[in-house]
Formats: structure tokens, C-alpha cells, sequence
């Protein structure tokens, strides 16, 4: 915290400083902020540097087109603002199509390339965010040739190079994964294992083996997807045996299992369990993620008649989804309506009345009576009020409530009968 005399002293510097002087504090600033994670304050820096350079150089500089690209990389990145971001990738490619035309020195090209690329690379993940894959598409298609004639000038050293190529194969991916173009989603994906392989990092392969199950899975491909998630388990495990990553992908090869053949059971029970320790070891039973592991299993022990262990489980988890997401809350509800379908299955009807009850006070308070799932709740709890157990104990229940009260005045001892005791005993009519 600087004292009063050293931020007077401080603001007679900056007021001294040419505009030039004030853009580079303000890009230093902003670098400051962004290594700090301080998003919102790097992101106003950058937006001064923007005012600033439109003030201090003309039109078609190099410099304007730099810090619209900055500015729109921040938007993107730090705020997920793709339209924000977009406008000041426009107001950057016009200044790069004058520079492009007046560079003449290979210094003044590789700045310029450099600026295209990275105006590229955003363009192409706000398309993305924006779900406008044509766009996507062509931008990270057109960051490649950029890249290419950088490394032809030698602009790109090697490590910069291999980064570039897996973000732009992981663009690609999503793009093709999102228009349902498998195989060349796929090619992609083998292009960066060959990437990270040539690089010496087979640790981060875990991530790609797991969009290519996605994609396989996507195509109907099960037995492509077990197996590709089969590699990023290995990975993860070999890393870290009880850490998140494992977990996850755990969770992941117990779920495509499950809805594989029946005799991949015994497999997706194990990793569900493996994927559970894992959770409960790292995040801890009240974490959202280790209760929705807990809550797919339980719908896989449905499946596979085993019922009752599912109905434990969740009549278990009850108190930990209520301190976790409130006793007004979804999950707390799917828990109701879980234990009450078990119940119901196994002819406890008076239990599975109550507890879908329960499941529709809430479902009626989160989404109203005329929600889709307010209203199949409703509809069971309406079936099982039908039930003759249920019926009756309804019935019993309302005579107790009708029921009339006799009260008997009851002389306090040694009264004379002339004066009420303000003690009274009240029987029922049985």
C-alpha cells in the first residue's frame, strides 16, 4: 500500500509520461494483472492501452491491430464474451490487411503473422462459443497456414509450434465432434497423440483418449469407446492412482459399461467403486461430484436387481445431498422419488407413498404443478394413494381428525364443588 506522498509522487509520473510512455504501463499493468489472475483489472488496462494507441498512432498501424487482438483475447478468455471479442477482431483484421500490404522487412512480416495467428485462434474459439462452425472452422484452418509461414521464417521456435498445433487440433475436434464429422474428429484427435508423443508428453494424452470415447460412443461405437477410455484410465492412474482425473475417468468407463453388454456388469461395478474411493479420497463425500458418481451407480444397482443396495445408499445419502444442495433441491428430490420407486417395486407401498410425497412438495416448490416431472410425481403418488393400505391409514387418519372431545370438569382435591379446578382431563370418544 503506498503511503500519500508516494501515490502523489506516483501520479506526477504518469501525468509527465507521453502517450507512447502511457500504452507500455498500461501493457505492463495488464501483463501484472493477467500473472496475478486479477482478470477484470488486466482487462480495463487493456481497454486504456486500446483509447491510448487509437490516440497515439494512425490508422493501419501494427500497434492498433495488436492491442484489439489483446483486448478481444482477454473477452474471450477471461469472461467467455464472444461478441465483445468478435468486434474488436474486426477492428484488428482491418488494420492487419493495410499492414500486411505495407510491410517490407522480415521483422515487420513476423510481427505481423504472429498478430494474424493469434487473431485467428480467437476468432475461431468465439466462433466456437458462438456456434458458428463454418466460421470455426475456416479461422483455424486459416491459423494453420499462418503457422506454417512462421515456421517457414523460422518466427516459431519448436515448443511454440507443437502448443499452436494442439490448440488448433482441439478447435478442429470440437468442430467436428458438433457437425457429427466422426472421422475427421478423430483424425484430429490422432494428429495431437502424435503431436504429444513427438513432444515427449504421453501424460497429457489422457484428455484426447477421452473426447475420442466421446466420439466413438457418439457413432455407436462402444467397444472403440471402452477401449479408448480403457488407455486414459491407465494414464490417469499411473499418475495419480486416487486423484480426480482417475475418478473421472472411472466414472466414465462404469458408465459406457453399463451400456455395453450385461457381461461387462462385473467391470462397471468395479469402476464405479474405484471411481468412488477415488472422489471420497480426494474431494470428500459432500462434494457434488462424488454424489453424482454415488447416484449413477445406484441407477446401474436398479438395473441389475439390486435393489435394495441402491435403497440403502440413498436413504444414506440423504443427509449429505441436503447439507450439500439444500433440502429444497433437485437432487434431494430425485432421492425422494429413487427410494419411493424402490420401495414400490418391493410392495412397501405406505414407505413409497410418503417419500414420493415428499419428492413432489419439493418438485411443486422448484418448478410448479404443471412441470413435466411435477406432474408424473404426481401421477404416482396418486396410483399408490390407491393402494389399500394406504387408503386406510388416509382414513384412519381422518377420523382421528374429526373425531369430537369430551372434557370432564374434575373438582381440585378438597374443593367443595362450588368452584371449577382449572385442571381439566379431556377423553375421546373411542
Amino acid at each position: 500500500m503506498l503511503s500519500a506522498s508516494q501515490a502523489a509522487h506516483a501520479r506526477r509520473e504518469f501525468f509527465m509520461m507521453s502517450p507512447e510512455e502511457k500504452v507500455e504501463h498500461f501493457e505492463r499493468r495488464a501483463q501484472n494483472h493477467k500473472d496475478h489472475q486479477e482478470f477484470d483489472a488486466c482487462i480495463q488496462d487493456l481497454v486504456r492501452c486500446v483509447a491510448l494507441t487509437r490516440l497515439v498512432y494512425e490508422d493501419g498501424h501494427l500497434k492498433l491491430a495488436q492491442t484489439h487482438v489483446r483486448l478481444a483475447k482477454a473477452y474471450f478468455q477471461f469472461k467467455g464474451w464472444g461478441l465483445q471479442a468478435q468486434e474488436h477482431l474486426a477492428m484488428a483484421r482491418e488494420q492487419l490487411l493495410f499492414c500486411s500490404s505495407i510491410s517490407s522487412c522480415t521483422g515487420e512480416k513476423l510481427e505481423v503473422l504472429l498478430c494474424l495467428l493469434s487473431a485467428h485462434l480467437t476468432q475461431g474459439g468465439t466462433s466456437l462459443l458462438t456456434d458458428n462452425l463454418e466460421e470455426a472452422e475456416c479461422s483455424f484452418l486459416e491459423a494453420e497456414q499462418v503457422l506454417g509461414e512462421l515456421h517457414q521464417l523460422e518466427g516459431i521456435n519448436q515448443e511454440e509450434k507443437i502448443q499452436t498445433e494442439l490448440e488448433i487440433c482441439n478447435g478442429l475436434t470440437r468442430v467436428y465432434k458438433r457437425q457429427s464429422r466422426s472421422e475427421e474428429a478423430l483424425s484430429q484427435c490422432e494428429r495431437s497423440l502424435q503431436l504429444l508423443r513427438d513432444c515427449g508428453k504421453p501424460e497429457k494424452m489422457c484428455s484426447i483418449y477421452r473426447d475420442m470415447a466421446a466420439i466413438e460412443q457418439d457413432s455407436g461405437h462402444l467397444d472403440q469407446a471402452i477401449e479408448h477410455l480403457t488407455k486414459a484410465h491407465a494414464i490417469a492412474v499411473s499418475q495419480s492412482p486416487e486423484g480426480l482425473q482417475g475418478a473421472h475417468t472411472s466414472h466414465s468407463l462404469a458408465l459406457i459399461l453399463s451400456a455395453a453388454e450385461p457381461h461387462h456388469n462385473d467391470s462397471a461395478e468395479r469402476y464405479f467403486e474405484e471411481s468412488l474411493s477415488a472422489y471420497k479420497n480426494s474431494a470428500g463425500s459432500l462434494d457434488p461430484a462424488f454424489l453424482a458418481v454415488q447416484d449413477d451407480y445406484c441407477r446401474f444397482l436398479l438395473f441389475s436387481d439390486q435393489q435394495e443396495r441402491c435403497f440403502e445408499i440413498q436413504k444414506a445419502s440423504l443427509s449429505s445431498k441436503r447439507s450439500t444442495f439444500g433440502d429444497l433441491s433437485a437432487e434431494v428430490a430425485d432421492t425422494f422419488q429413487l427410494i419411493g420407486s424402490v420401495e414400490m417395486t418391493k410392495g412397501r407401498m405406505k414407505q413409497a407413498h410418503r417419500n414420493m410425497t415428499k419428492c413432489l412438495e419439493i418438485q411443486s416448490l422448484l418448478y410448479g404443478p404443471q412441470h413435466k416431472k411435477t406432474k408424473a410425481t404426481q401421477k404416482a403418488v396418486d396410483m399408490l394413494a390407491r393402494a389399500p393400505e394406504v387408503a386406510e391409514r388416509h382414513q384412519r387418519q381422518g377420523r382421528r381428525k374429526t373425531k369430537p372431545r369430551m372434557f370432564s370438569v374434575v373438582p381440585s382435591s378438597g374443593d367443595d364443588g362450588n368452584s371449577m379446578s382449572d385442571s381439566y382431563t379431556a377423553s375421546s370418544f373411542s
